[in-house]
């Protein structure tokens, strides 16, 4: 989308182990050519960590007052299908 950051498809992104996400530069994740989610991963110390969290949760905060669900609702939906 941007350009100025790394893209990976969903389905790439999923086959990565946990070790191997927290070794990714900062990207945009793409599903169906659409950006879905861009993953910021802190690589510095402690003081740069904790700023570029505490601005991720600042945006999240701001895109969570439009909508969506809470991830326990999600959970609570998908255990409720009866298969």
């Amino acid at each position: 989308m941007s350009g100025l950051i790394p893209q990976i498809a969903l389905s790439d992104f999923r086959k990565l182990k946990a070790s191997q996400v927290r070794d990714l530069k900062a990207c945009e994740v793409m599903a169906d050519g659409m950006h879905l989610f861009t993953a910021v991963i802190p690589h510095n110390d402690v003081v740069s960590s904790t700023y570029i969290r505490t601005q991720a949760e600042y945006l999240a905060l701001k895109a969570n007052m439009v909508g969506g669900l809470d991830p326990c609702e999600f959970i609570d939906k998908e255990k409720a299908v009866v298969v």
